[in-house]
């Protein structure tokens, strides 16, 4: 496997998520409005979890990639 190609994998699943977090300011826009600071905060945090998570499921399904072992004879 290729730590580029496996980084690039990671980082398209932590965006996707965090994008589809904004999502919420189309679906509930009073409780996630980018004109208000809470809200904005609000909104910043649901989708930093939402990154955590997809990250995490990346993770599960596409573990780090083995290198070069040292202690191979």
């Amino acid at each position: 496997m290729n730590w580029k190609l496996w980084l690039k994998g990671l980082a398209s699943a932590a965006i996707g998520a965090f994008a589809s977090g904004v999502g919420l300011v189309i679906v509930k826009p009073l409780d996630f409005n980018l004109a208000d600071p809470a809200a904005a905060k609000r909104l910043l945090l649901v989708c930093a979890v939402n990154a955590v998570i997809a990250t995490a499921m990346y993770l599960k399904q596409s573990p780090l990639p083995n290198g070069p072992s040292q202690n191979q004879f």
